[in-house]
């Protein structure tokens, strides 16, 4: 099993780890009091032949982790349960989930008592390779999506690939997704290897451990220059961009993780445009991206609305477009993109089916 990957923060230092019998440790967590909040289809899936059923509603809070839940209703709703049964400041809640867990015990911690302790066990590819460190919560509010957040990390994180088993491939691929930012960001070496591997890993997840720990020791080395997102962890921001205009333009059909590869190809093509790498350089990463696109027609959509979407992105801070760019991988670039009708037109040719044809 690999070794703890340690991690500084202004507020704690916290540690992941990677474990191969989760299930004692939850019930070590139970047995010491702790609360577990918990995504029901993960209860449902791994937990509820193996816990205490009595416990259910007492130390045992189920939450739905759908998008539409990630608000401040649901966190009232948990701080009203924990508190009916009588959390302390020094009480520890535990969250067994995906991001949605994440981000509402992450804010509710942060707000309860003005901190209480939590740790998280994050069971979707996405959390245990990204959203797991770097200690964000995002809560959507009225409509807005992650308008609310605070910076909150764990006291401990721990990783077991065996949750990753009931993953969809569609999750798994958004998994990929994300893990292949990071990648490109640090011009890993592995890059190849996972693409390579990329089959593989859709048949036995137990081969992404090596990727999830490459991808958080290339995020940790950044929040720990960068935690609170002011300098060089906007370069993260590689791919989603164009990313959650696109999740937002197919009103979330195309997942996250797959809609910020297409985001990244899409960088990499205007990075080509822009004469920042050769064609030949985009073509060679466009083949390793290509092949994690989702099946998906964008033929139906305009270049006018994908681009209204790209201007309500939160990172603009005036009338351009700010978006992560590419000189290569290792090399990425914070860029001020002017959405002119030039560069409409490049987003619309990238648009065009040959662009977007899945390998």
């Amino acid at each position: 099993m690999y070794k703890e990957i340690h991690i500084k923060s202004s507020q704690k230092e916290y540690e992941v780890s990677f474990v191969d019998d989760i299930f004692t440790l939850i019930q070590k967590f139970i047995n010491d009091g702790s609360f577990l909040v918990v995504d029901s289809k993960i209860y449902d899936l791994y937990l509820k032949e193996k816990l205490d059923h009595s416990l259910l509603g007492k130390k045992i809070l189920l939450i739905e982790a759908e998008e539409q839940n990630k608000n401040i209703e649901s966190s009232q709703k948990l701080i009203q349960t924990l508190v009916e049964n009588s959390v302390k400041r020094s009480s520890k809640i535990v969250a067994i989930g995906g991001g949605i867990t994440q981000d509402i015990v992450c804010f509710t911690s942060s707000i309860l008592f003005r901190g209480v302790p939590w740790v998280f066990i994050p069971t979707t590819l996405l959390a245990q390779a990204d959203s797991c460190i770097g200690g964000k919560s995002s809560i959507n509010f009225r409509n807005v999506k992650n308008l609310i957040g605070t910076f909150n990390p764990p006291d401990n994180i721990y990783i077991d690939p065996i949750f990753l088993n009931s993953l969809s491939e569609e999750d798994v691929k958004s998994g990929i997704g994300e893990m292949y930012h990071y990648f490109f960001h640090s011009a890993s070496p592995l890059i190849q290897d996972f693409h390579n591997d990329r089959l593989h890993v859709l048949s036995d997840r137990s081969l992404l451990v090596k990727y999830i720990y490459e991808s958080l020791t290339i995020k940790k080395e950044v929040i720990e220059i960068d935690e609170f997102d002011r300098g060089v962890r906007r370069k993260f921001n590689y791919g989603h961009t164009f990313g959650h205009a696109i999740e937002a333009l197919t009103d979330y059909q195309v997942n996250h993780g797959q809609a910020v590869t297409i985001g990244m190809d899409l960088a990499n093509f205007l990075s080509f445009q822009f004469g920042l790498i050769s064609e030949n350089e985009y073509n060679s990463m466009s083949v390793l991206l290509r092949a994690n696109f989702p099946k998906f027609s964008f033929s139906s959509f305009s270049i006018e609305e994908y681009t209204s979407f790209l201007q309500k992105d939160k990172k603009n801070v005036n009338s351009n477009l700010t978006c992560i760019l590419t000189k290569g991988a290792g090399h990425l670039e914070v860029y001020e993109m002017e959405l002119n009708d030039t560069n409409k037109s490049l987003i619309s040719t990238y648009f065009a089916e040959e662009y977007l044809k899945p390998v």
